[in-house]
C-alpha cells in the first residue's frame, strides 16, 4: 500500500511535468484495491480493471513501468500479457470493464473450471445500464463474479446521493438475485475477507456478489480536474483522517510491528518509484504499425490496405 501511494503520488508529478500525458489518481483508495485483489487466486482468477486501479495492478505482480505506458502514451492498453497476469488491459469505458468480466465468467463456467472474475467499477458507473445488465445476467445464469464497486463519493463533481438510488450499490443486489455487502473501503483487512468471501462463494457455484467498498477518492477525479470547485476542505480533511494507510499502520503496530519496519517499507517504495520515474521517462514510442496488427485476429484486406497506405505515407 505503501509504494501504490508513492506511485501513485508520482504519476500525478509525472503529469505535471509532461513525461505522462494524463493519469487518474487513486490516493486514498489503496486499501480497497490492495485488499481486494490480495484475495485472488492469481493461477485461477481475472481481474477486469477500470482506468485508477494502480494498486490491483501492483498486488497482482504488473511491473508499475508496464501498467503506466498506457498512461505515458507509448502504448494503448499495457505491456503486460493478460493471459498470463489475469489482469485484463485498462478500460476507459465508465462500466465497460463490467461487462468483459461476466462474459469472461460464462466463460469459465462452460469451461467448468474453477476461476472468478472480479470487476471494478465505481459509484459513477454502477449507474450505467451496462452495470445492471451485466449484474442481471450474472444472477441469471449464477455466475462467478465479484462486482466490486469502490464507492469514493464522488461521480466526477456529482455526490453519491444525487446519482446512486435506492440507498446503496450493494442493496441492488438484491433485485437481481445476488448478495450485496457494504464494507468500510479503508480498512484492509475487512476489505481482504469480504472479497474472499466472495471469491469462496463464487467458486462454489453460490453466484455472484457485489461489494461496496465505501472509501474516499483523496485526489482529483484526474489530472485536469479541479476537486476544489465542487467539495469542501472540511469534507476532505474528515476523510483524511480516515487515511488507509494510517489505520493498517495502527493495526501493524498492534501486532507489534515496530518504527524499523515501517523506516524499511517507506525505503524500499521510494527506490521503487525512482526506478519507476526513470523506466517510464526512458520509454520509446511503439511501431506505428502497431495501431493495425492488433485489430484483428486475421487482418481484412481493407486493414492490409490501410497498412500498406500508411507506411508508404511514413516514408514520405
Amino acid at each position: 500500500m505503501v509504494a501504490v501511494r508513492l506511485l501513485d503520488l508520482d504519476a500525478v508529478a509525472m503529469q505535471r511535468q509532461g513525461i505522462i500525458p494524463g493519469y487518474a489518481p487513486m490516493r486514498g483508495q489503496e486499501a480497497a484495491q490492495v485488499g481486494s485483489a490480495a484475495a485472488l487466486d492469481r493461477s485461477v482468477d481475472f481481474a477486469f480493471p477500470t482506468y485508477r486501479e494502480l494498486g490491483v495492478a501492483i498486488e497482482l505482480g504488473i511491473d508499475p513501468v508496464s501498467y503506466l505506458a498506457s498512461h505515458q502514451g507509448a502504448w494503448h492498453g499495457g505491456l503486460w500479457n493478460p493471459a498470463e497476469t489475469h489482469l485484463a488491459p485498462l478500460n476507459a469505458v465508465v462500466g465497460g470493464p463490467v461487462t468483459h468480466a461476466v462474459g469472461w465468467a460464462m466463460g469459465a463456467r462452460l469451461d467448468h473450471t474453477d476461476g472468478v472474475a472480479i470487476t471494478y467499477f465505481g459509484d459513477g458507473a454502477s449507474s450505467q445500464g451496462d452495470v445492471h445488465e451485466a449484474m442481471n445476467f450474472a444472477g441469471v445464469y449464477r455466475l462467478p463474479v465479484v462486482f466490486f464497486c469502490q464507492n469514493n463519493g464522488w461521480a466526477i463533481s456529482v455526490p453519491t446521493e444525487a446519482q446512486v438510488a435506492g440507498g446503496s450499490v450493494a442493496a441492488r443486489a438484491e433485485g437481481y438475485g445476488l448478495v450485496g455487502n457494504r464494507v468500510d473501503g479503508n480498512d484492509v483487512v475487512a476489505v481482504y475477507r469480504a472479497t474472499e468471501a466472495a471469491i469462496l462463494r463464487a467458486r462454489s457455484g453460490g453466484g455472484a456478489t457485489v461489494i461496496e467498498a465505501m472509501t474516499y477518492r483523496a485526489g482529483p477525479h484526474s489530472t485536469s480536474d479541479d476537486p476544489g470547485r465542487y467539495r469542501t476542505l472540511d469534507e476532505e480533511q474528515e476523510w483524511l483522517a480516515r487515511d488507509p494507510l494510517t489505520l493498517a499502520e495502527a493495526r501493524l503496530r498492534e501486532l507489534g510491528y515496530v518504527d524499523a519496519y515501517f523506516t524499511g517499507v517507506e525505503a524500499q517504495a521510494r527506490d521503487l518509484a525512482a526506478e519507476v520515474r526513470n523506466g517510464v521517462a526512458a520509454l520509446d514510442a511503439r511501431p506505428g504499425e502497431e495501431m493495425f496488427d492488433f485489430v484483428f485476429q486475421a487482418p481484412t484486406a481493407s486493414l492490409l490496405e490501410q497498412k500498406r497506405s500508411w507506411q508508404e505515407a511514413s516514408r514520405g
